[in-house]
């Protein structure tokens, strides 16, 4: 009964809501390993560098460490938290019931 309700979730909103939860318990102490282009091919800067630790912080309440690390991190977590919101309000208006 699980899986056919999985199978009708979103992607999208599972994506976002368990990106979130990862970043909630990521270790920014630890080296970490990127996927970001212009950090593999060697430039110093990249506009979204950072940004993950930067909602990690912001997710913990440490605002000043989250704005130094980058300053958009607070715009990132309204967008995404309100597509969730949004995404679930969707998923809970379209809900009917599995028949067995």
């Amino acid at each position: 009964m699980l899986l056919g309700y999985l199978k009708k979730a979103p992607l999208e909103l599972l994506f976002f809501t368990s990106a979130l939860v990862c970043l909630f318990f990521l270790d920014t102490n630890k080296p970490h390993f990127t996927l970001c282009p212009l950090a593999a091919a060697g430039f110093d800067f990249c506009p979204g560098c950072g940004l993950g630790r930067s909602l990690h912080h912001l997710m913990h309440f440490e605002l000043h460490q989250s704005w130094k690390i980058h300053p958009l991190g607070f715009f990132a977590l309204i967008v995404i938290t309100h597509r969730i919101y949004t995404l679930t309000i969707k998923q809970i208006k379209l809900f009917k019931p599995l028949k067995p």
